[in-house]
């Protein structure tokens, strides 16, 4: 026997026709490029995601295709986000800190048929045009002065009517938006979400038990868009009413900090290396920013360090929610609120829970999976972490349906290695694979090492994580020379240029007479690990990491 509800699909127009109709008085600010202010309302922004829409039409954009976005976080991207699923297509937010060839590589194995760049973006775009085939280019944010040969987003707004836009029957599993992950060796790989999947991930968020966003909150997200989508915020605050602020390109620690005070923010989300430059400007002037207002930061996409915690809640009043997600998983997927029977117990017990990554999000389930089968949830047991739930991929894009990041029964595996406490509360150990992870963002060691051997002195190399006080972990090589051979730090730094961003690059290089190796012939990283672990601890104060300069 069937329920005879009605069939109302879950779409993102759906949260765009709800932002416009209940609340349309509800402010959207956004810092521009010459870090001036830009001020409207959701009515503006639904008249403007229409226009934008109509365009891409008459533009040739039909149900299916890719419409790409090279840009920071603004009112016209924001356009863009329920522009692009509204009529079918299917939004790819493309992340500018991959390097040239990941980020053609993504172009095309997507097929995006067109782009929306920021002009500040342009020089970026003039290193991939030769190797991508978009059919067209509009340039937003301060692209005011269009050079030939591009559109320019105010103007093709301008010549669209939003009366031309007609609400589409989408099914809700239909494609809505794509994100590539930097979390894999090898090249990039597609994360293909459904526009059900987004809508439900924003429902969740939205709870009270999750991050409890409202029509009374103010949102910052200081997730770049091109991120993960922003960890879905944009659709989340849109969902519930609440008002939101961009800061544009301008993610300093001062930026954030004044758009924090003067927009009254109460909620807003980013990667822990965010919030300790953040701290240390507080610390550095205390009283000098109202944050009254703000009653939580949320910190994800790597562990934000205990003592930050600590220090934002002892001195300066303020909540840091630590959250989990993947590229795979649409965003959040755990979150760590502190449980009501915790409120009355020792302070340091209480920052001992917030330390971990937390619980998962309704409809997520979580296992962990160590050599034996799966662990107990004990809290000690470790293994690698599984979920599955209705905003978890189920593969890849373009990938066969066989994969190993999945299980026989159709779990993703994580590549983290967990305990899982006795009421689900997620605890981040380690990582199977050895990719580096500094601010937020993944560096392969195996690039890294294929292009260092790829020097002609160069025998052997191995790259590692090294722990950092401030971007969380940073690349160290260590490097075997050939008999006869020399080469310097520098040397091989600028040959290592050419191929990949600058925060990529490794911090150090050190020059051995041998890599420890495993009985299988192997590298031993987990040696070399050991040998550099303390390389910060014991390095001069003058000492600055390649994402400090």
């Amino acid at each position: 026997m069937d329920g005879l509800n009605m069939d109302y699909q879950l779409t993102l127009p759906a949260i765009l026709k709800r932002a416009e109709l209940l609340f349309g008085h509800k402010a959207i600010v956004s810092r521009l490029p010459d870090k001036s202010i830009q001020r409207y309302r959701y009515s503006d922004m639904a008249v403007r995601a229409k226009r934008l829409a109509v365009a891409l039409k008459d533009l040739g954009v039909r149900p299916g295709d890719r419409v790409a976005t090279l840009a920071w976080n603004h009112h016209q991207h924001l356009e863009a986000y329920f522009a692009i699923p509204a009529i079918g297509a299917v939004l790819h937010t493309m992340n500018l800190r991959f390097g040239h060839d990941d980020l053609a590589y993504a172009a095309n194995d997507a097929e995006d048929r067109l782009l929306l760049v920021d002009a500040s973006l342009l020089p970026l775009f003039e290193q991939l045009k030769s190797r991508v085939d978009f059919k067209h280019v509009i340039v937003m944010a301060g692209g005011d002065d269009v050079r030939p040969g591009f559109l320019g987003y105010e103007q093709l707004l301008a010549s669209a009517d939003e009366a031309g836009f007609q609400y589409q029957d989408i099914e809700e599993h239909q494609a809505a938006a794509m994100c590539y992950t930097s979390g894999t060796t090898g090249r990039p790989k597609g994360a293909v979400y459904s526009h059900r999947a987004m809508a439900l991930h924003a429902m969740a968020c939205a709870m009270a038990g999750s991050l409890a966003i409202s029509e009374s909150d103010t949102v910052l997200s200081a997730v770049p868009m091109f991120h993960i989508n922003a960890w879905d915020l944009p659709f989340t605050a849109a969902l519930a009413g609440a008002n939101q602020v961009f800061p544009g390109s301008h993610l300093d620690p001062v930026s954030l900090l004044e758009l924090l005070s003067t927009s009254r923010v109460t909620l807003t989300a980013g990667v822990p290396t965010v919030w300790l430059g953040v701290l240390q400007v507080l610390d550095k002037n205390p009283g000098v920013y109202d944050l009254s207002n703000l009653r939580a930061i949320v910190a994800g996409g790597s562990a934000a360090p205990l003592a930050m915690i600590k220090a934002f809640q002892e001195r300066h009043g303020l909540r840091v929610v630590h959250a989990w997600g993947m590229t795979e998983t649409t965003s959040i997927t755990t979150l760590c609120n502190l449980p009501s029977d915790f409120r009355d117990a020792p302070v340091e017990d209480q920052y001992d829970y917030r330390a971990k990554q937390g619980t998962p999000l309704p409809f997520i389930e979580i296992r962990a999976r160590g050599e034996a089968g799966l662990v107990p949830w004990d809290g000690q047991s470790m293994g690698e972490l599984e979920v599955r739930g209705p905003w978890v991929v189920s593969r890849y894009h373009n990938a066969p349906p066989t994969d190993d990041r999945f299980t026989g029964d159709g779990w993703l595996k994580t590549g983290d290695i967990v305990t899982i406490s006795a009421r689900g509360c997620v605890n981040l150990c380690d990582r199977t694979k050895d990719l580096v992870k500094s601010g937020g963002e993944w560096i392969s060691s195996v690039a890294l090492e294929n292009a260092l051997m790829a020097h002609p002195a160069v025998a052997e190399a191995a790259v590692v994580a090294v722990p950092h006080p401030k971007w969380g972990e940073r690349p160290f090589a260590a490097v075997v020379l050939k008999p006869d051979q020399i080469a310097t730090e520098e040397e091989l730094r600028r040959h290592l240029e050419p191929s990949f961003p600058k925060w990529w690059l490794p911090d150090a290089i050190e020059f051995i007479d041998e890599i420890p190796r495993t009985s299988a012939g192997k590298f031993r990283k987990s040696t070399l690990r050991e040998r550099f672990h303390e390389y910060y601890v014991n390095a001069q104060p003058t000492v600055r990491t390649l994402l400090d300069v």
